[in-house]
């Protein structure tokens, strides 16, 4: 039995209008408690600090009560607990499906030529990439004069 279900039926059983206190539900946990269980206080009062911050017990003063969020969930799954289930008439058989069309099998894909390029080959053309790359363009900025405006008059 986890803290938080031991809270949980603490703050049930004694179904106080104003809340139970730390102190009663604390007690109400450990004569609950299997005697092989060892207490931590720790936990059970992280326990009840995160059962708050989930908004699932409300605070109040020095009591702690159960949220009406809280309770509505608990009722709703108790009923989906009890409630039996209805017996299902049994479906019939539907008819055999047709096997789909078989899928067409992708083109094979062309392998690349094999020739094979000799090692200096392969160095010459790295070499002259390089010297490509590394030789500058000089390019000769033009300066582009600005069009004068012309300063005819229009005519009338």
């Amino acid at each position: 039995m986890s803290y938080k279900i031991g809270i949980i039926k603490a703050i049930t059983d004694f179904n106080d209008r104003t809340g139970s206190s730390l102190s009663a539900i604390k007690k109400h946990m450990q004569d609950a408690m299997p005697a092989d269980k060892k207490w931590t206080n720790n936990v059970f009062l992280t326990a009840l600090k995160s059962g708050v911050a989930k908004g699932e017990f409300v605070q109040m003063k020095a009591s702690y009560k159960l949220s009406l969020n809280f309770k509505k969930q608990l009722a709703t799954a108790d009923k989906k607990a009890v409630s039996p289930k209805k017996k299902v008439a049994p479906k019939k058989k539907a008819t055999p499906k047709k096997k789909a069309a078989p899928k067409k099998k992708a083109a094979p894909k062309k392998k690349k030529s094999s020739k094979k390029s000799t090692p200096k080959k392969e160095s010459i053309k790295k070499k002259s990439a390089l010297k490509k790359k590394s030789s500058p363009k000089k390019s000769s900025p033009k300066k582009s004069s600005p069009k004068k405006k012309s300063t005819k008059k229009p005519t009338k």
